[in-house]
C-alpha cells in the first residue's frame, strides 16, 4: 500500500485483469473506484487472484450517498422521480427506506425535493408504510 493516498479519481488498473473488468459494472453501480495495487490505501478492499493482489476497491464516501440511491432509481425505472405516479413515488421511498437513504441528514428533504413533492408527504409514505407493516400498494 503506497503511504501517500491519492484519493481522488484513482486509475484503474491498466492490466485490464477479469477479475477488475467483471468488477467494474459494481464498482460504478456503488460509486466506487477500483485501484492498481500500489495506488492501494488503507481502508481498500484487496483484490486476490490465484494468491496475488490484482486490485484495490475503493468504497465511495457517504457524502454522495443519497445522490446514487436516487440516481439509481430513476435508472431503473426510466423516469424522473418526480414524474412518477404516486404508487411508484411509494415504492421508491420504500426502496430508499430499505437501503438506509433516511438516516442521511435532510434526507427527506432532497427525497421530496427530487419528488417534486413535500417533506409531509415523505413523512406520509412512510408512515403508511410503518403502519401497513412495510407494504406501500
Amino acid at each position: 500500500m503506497s503511504e501517500e493516498c491519492r484519493v481522488p479519481d484513482c486509475p484503474r488498473n491498466v492490466d485490464e485483469h477479469p477479475l477488475l473488468i467483471a468488477l467494474e459494472p459494481v464498482a460504478d453501480a456503488l460509486g466506487a473506484t477500483l485501484v492498481a495495487p500500489e495506488d492501494m490505501c488503507m481502508g481498500d478492499i484487496a483484490l486476490e487472484w490465484d494468491g496475488e493482489i490484482v486490485g484495490g476497491f475503493r468504497q465511495a464516501g457517504l457524502q454522495y450517498a443519497l445522490d446514487r440511491l436516487l440516481a439509481m432509481a430513476e435508472s431503473d425505472l426510466g423516469v424522473p422521480l418526480d414524474q412518477l405516479p404516486r404508487e411508484l413515488k411509494q415504492s421508491v421511498v420504500a426502496r430508499l427506506d430499505d437501503q438506509g437513504a433516511f438516516v442521511v441528514r435532510r434526507a427527506v428533504e432532497e427525497v421530496a425535493d427530487r419528488m417534486g413533492v413535500s417533506r409531509f408527504t415523505i413523512y406520509n409514505y412512510l408512515n403508511a408504510r410503518d403502519s401497513d407493516g412495510g407494504n406501500t400498494s
